[in-house]
C-alpha cells in the first residue's frame, strides 16, 4: 500500500501486544498468514498520516469509516506474532478521552460537537454487537507513561540512532508471562508501600489489558516518533526501565528515600519531554 506523506510524525509512542496465529479463529488466522508475507507493510508512521488526514475534510472523519486489515508482525524462535492496528476501535476510544486532553473551543474548532455525537452513537451501536472488543496498541502523547516501564527490563532494551539506511528506534520487547509477573510484583511492591496513587492506578489498569490477551504473547514498548523528536544523547542516556526497577525493588526493601531519588529522575526526564508538546 503506498505510503500517504513522507512526513514524520513525532509525537506518539506505543505499548504493543503481539499475538502468535494461533490466537486467531478463521478466517482472520488466514488473513494474517497471508498479510505476513507482504513485503509492502505500512509502518506506524504511515498509520498516523493516515489518521490525520482524515481531519482535513469539512467535515472531518473522526473514526475512520471501515476497520483497518493491517497489523505489526514479528517473529520470534519462526513464530509469527500479529499486533492489528484495529485503528477505528482505537479511534472511537480515543476520541472519548479528548475532552480531557483539550480545551473545548479547541476541540469543537477540531472536531465540531455534531461530528463527535455521531461518532459516539456509532460506537455504542458497535459496542452491542462486540461486547468483548479490546485494542492491541495502546497510544501515549508526548510521554511514556511510568507504569508501562514496569513491564519491561533494561536488558530487554534495543535503541539505534538510525542512518542513511536504517530507521532510529527505542524500543523493548518482553514475552507475555514476564510483563505480567512483574507487573504482578510491581503492584505489590507499590501497595506495601503506599495506599494509592496514578501508579497504582495505571499499573492495575495496564495489567487488566495484559491478560485478555494469549499467555504466548509478545509486549513491545516502542518509544516511536518520539526519537525523531528527542535529542540522540538523551535517547542514548535514557534507561527509564532501569529506573522503575530501581524504584521498586528499593521500596520492596524498603529503602524509602532510594525509591524516592528513582522517581525524581523519572519525572524530571519525562516532564522535559512533555514540556516539547508546548515548544514552538
Amino acid at each position: 500500500m503506498p505510503k500517504v506523506s513522507s512526513v514524520i510524525v513525532p509525537y506518539a509512542a506505543y505499548l504493543r501486544v503481539y499475538e502468535p496465529l494461533a490466537a486467531f479463529p478463521q478466517p482472520e488466522r488466514g488473513h494474517w498468514e497471508r498479510y505476513a508475507r507482504r513485503e509492502d507493510r505500512p509502518s506506524y508512521q504511515d498509520e498516523l498520516r493516515r489518521s490525520l488526514a482524515d481531519l482535513v475534510p469539512t467535515p472531518p472523519v473522526a473514526v475512520p469509516v471501515h476497520e483497518s486489515d493491517d497489523a505489526f508482525v514479528i517473529e520470534v524462535d519462526g513464530v509469527l506474532c500479529v499486533c492489528p492496528w484495529r485503528t477505528r476501535l482505537r479511534g472511537w476510544q480515543a476520541l472519548g478521552e479528548l475532552p480531557e486532553q483539550l480545551p473545548s473551543p479547541v476541540l469543537d474548532a477540531v472536531l465540531p460537537p455534531v461530528v463527535r455525537r455521531q461518532a459516539a452513537a456509532d460506537y455504542e451501536r458497535w459496542l452491542e454487537r462486540n461486547p468483548d472488543a479490546r485494542p492491541w496498541i495502546r497510544t501515549s502523547i508526548w510521554q511514556v507513561p511510568l507504569n508501562w516501564f514496569v513491564l519491561v527490563a533494561d536488558e530487554e532494551r534495543e535503541h539505534e540512532r538510525g542512518g542513511a539506511d536504517a530507521e532510529p528506534y527505542l524500543r523493548y520487547r518482553t514475552p507475555m508471562v514476564q510483563a505480567r509477573r512483574r507487573v504482578a510484583r510491581g503492584l505489590k511492591a507499590l501497595r506495601d508501600a503506599i495506599d494509592e496513587g496514578p501508579m497504582i492506578d495505571g499499573l492495575v489498569d495496564v495489567g487488566r489489558w495484559l491478560e485478555e490477551f494469549h499467555p504466548r504473547s509478545y509486549v513491545e514498548l516502542d518509544y516511536g516518533g518520539l526519537v525523531h523528536a528527542l535529542p540522540a544523547d538523551f535517547l542514548d542516556e535514557d534507561h527509564s526501565a532501569a529506573d522503575v526497577a530501581e524504584g521498586i525493588a528499593a521500596l520492596r526493601s524498603g529503602d524509602g528515600d532510594g525509591a524516592g531519588e528513582a522517581y525524581a529522575r523519572l519525572v524530571e526526564r519525562w516532564r522535559a519531554v512533555r514540556d516539547r508538546q508546548y515548544a514552538n
